[in-house]
């Protein structure tokens, strides 16, 4: 349990009421308990909360909370912010610790202190797991592989050789990193690439030699302190560099990072966003679900694609994109109001 006054302290928040009322968890308004802290941090929780049993809320700034029984209230200004705080600090983590007997280490892994291993996880020669590291089961760290200390390493993550992973990252399960890139050439220029030189101008036809060789990846991964990969995500080895995250990096489930890539400090990648090989992306940038990036380009530090936005040339820095191709916003809107101004204009006739 904890006490109102503690909770307001950790938001950085005003607390009315009775401060030294306790609570136990929190929860939405409507299936709020008595000892429970009810989350109505925006206007449209109002009538909920009026209903709900709880009589501790955080609530929004300005709201009556006397009016709706409560007991106490903590006041938030920005709610998000709020919620992260708060459920960091009710996020228990993984309970379970130590290395469990069935889990397979070389004998010349390195393994810091304080760190828990799950059943059946594997780590390779030489690989290096820093201190406090929690790795769930069925976790593969290959040989030679480095993880920094603090992470938290989810059930059935596949870490390659020639990764390394800095302070404090989340992997979530399933997610790949340093797998080979797709990258494949043929003897002479297949059918894309000839279709990219003549911009369809001209047929394709068979090759007189189709067969791909396959070009290995050597570049290992790094990525930097304080990482997040959701769940299911890929990151593909760079081919002779490593491909690079940088610190704070946050990436959604279901996202694909091609080789060769470097994405700079604190970007955003949403759920099947994909960047392809040898893009790079400055500081910031926040890619919406289902954008892509195409390879070889550069996109600028600040740079927002809205969802499904494909970005087919280089960007630069501070700039909302939108559509197929992705252009400014400015440009977008312009773009769809024609758009409809034109089927609106086409039914008229139609009549």
């Amino acid at each position: 349990m904890v006490k109102v006054k503690d909770i307001a302290a950790l938001l950085n928040a005003t607390a009315y009421g009775n401060t030294e009322l306790d609570v136990v968890r929190p929860s939405e308004p409507v299936n709020a308990r008595r000892d429970d802290l009810a989350l109505a941090m925006t206007p449209s929780y109002g009538e909920a909360l009026g209903i709900s049993a709880a009589r501790v809320a955080i609530i929004w700034p300005g709201a009556d909370w006397r009016a709706m029984g409560l007991d106490a209230a903590i006041e938030v200004p920005r709610a998000r912010l709020a919620m992260a705080r708060l459920t960091q600090a009710f996020d228990t983590g993984p309970r379970e610790s130590g290395i469990h007997p069935s889990a397979v280490i070389d004998a010349t892994a390195k393994i810091g202190d304080g760190v828990s291993i799950g059943p059946f996880s594997v780590i390779g020669a030489d690989a290096k797991v820093g201190d406090g590291c929690w790795i769930g089961s069925h976790v593969s760290i290959a040989t030679g592989a480095q993880i920094g200390a603090g992470g938290l390493i989810h059930a059935g993550v596949r870490i390659g050789s020639r990764v390394r992973i800095g302070d404090h990252v989340i992997l979530q399960p399933n997610v790949v990193i340093g797998a080979d890139g797709f990258s494949f050439v043929t003897e002479e220029p297949a059918n894309e690439e000839r279709a990219l030189r003549t911009m369809g101008r001209e047929p394709l036809a068979p090759p007189r030699d189709a067969k791909r060789h396959r070009i290995h990846s050597l570049g290992g991964v790094v990525i930097g302190k304080h990482v997040e990969v959701g769940a299911g995500s890929t990151l593909d080895a760079g081919t002779i560099r490593a491909t690079r995250i940088g610190d704070g990096t946050k990436i959604d489930n279901l996202v694909q990072i091609g080789h060769n890539v470097i994405i700079g400090d604190d970007c955003v990648l949403c759920a099947q966003a994909a960047v392809a090989g040898s893009a790079i992306l400055g500081d910031r940038v926040v890619m919406g679900g289902k954008s892509g990036i195409k390879d070889n380009i550069s996109v600028g530090a600040d740079v927002v694609l809205g969802g499904a936005a494909i970005v087919l040339t280089s960007v630069g820095d501070g700039v909302f994109m939108m559509g197929y191709p992705a252009v400014p916003m400015p440009a977008f809107r312009a773009q769809q109001k024609a758009l409809r101004q034109k089927a609106v204009s086409n039914s008229g006739h139609n009549d």
